[in-house]
């Protein structure tokens, strides 16, 4: 290992804020390397897309073996019906068909706004076990002006010909009963076929929010 020849202190203003030449001696990268590194990291956005009072979004392009894992990030998913469900489903034909074959598990932790619930339960009646359905994201969504529910799901290796296609995913969502609702979710698409196209919808009604998907290298 090098030895740093600066003392630590002579990187720092009188203030105690780190110099912006700190980084420029022998035992670390100059900053301008470390903004290169970050602006050409792993995880590549490849497309966003926004609903608007819509149906579903589906993204039906850019998924394939060009990266081994998928990302997808939910922000402020509003459902226009109450106590309707945020769902996925995948697509092996390029979005012709939603119908991957997929058994999960599913638990919550919830609480309540007056104090009632502080539980975690597995809930049965949104894991899958070898169904076509859609699955379950988020179940019980409120439909009020302020409630809406975010978080991810990963993908892994969906262009695979070899192996089933695992997922998992996490999301917290305001309960249309007032209550938190913090959703673990996992599985697997029952398919060696490769999955190509995911759709989002609510099981009931239209919705609005952010999906990113992102490549992982």
């Amino acid at each position: 290992m090098g030895t740093i020849t600066r003392l630590f202190a002579n990187n720092l203003t009188t203030g105690g804020v780190l110099k912006a030449d700190a980084f420029n001696n022998a035992s670390l990268n100059n900053v301008t390397a470390l903004n290169a590194a970050i602006a050409t990291g792993n995880m590549v956005l490849l497309s966003s897309q926004t609903a608007s009072d819509s149906a579903s979004i589906s993204f039906t392009t850019g998924i394939d073996s060009t990266y081994k894992e998928y990302q997808f990030y939910f922000i402020d998913i509003h459902a226009r019906t109450d106590n309707a469900s945020f769902q996925f489903n995948f697509s092996t034909d390029s979005g012709s068909n939603y119908n991957v074959t997929k058994t999960s598990t599913y638990f919550t932790a919830y609480h309540s706004e007056g104090g009632v619930g502080g539980v975690l339960n597995y809930d049965t009646a949104v894991d899958l076990a070898q169904s076509t359905a859609y699955q379950d994201l988020i179940y019980g969504l409120g439909s009020d002006a302020d409630q809406t529910g975010s978080g991810s799901m990963q993908l892994f290796n969906p262009a695979s010909t070899t192996y089933v296609k695992h997922f998992i995913a996490r999301v917290n969502n305001y309960y249309y009963n007032n209550y938190m609702q913090d959703n673990f979710i996992a599985g697997y698409g029952n398919t060696t076929s490769a999955i190509n196209a995911v759709r989002f919808q609510m099981s009931s009604g239209n919705f609005d929010g952010t999906i990113l998907m992102y490549g992982i290298k």
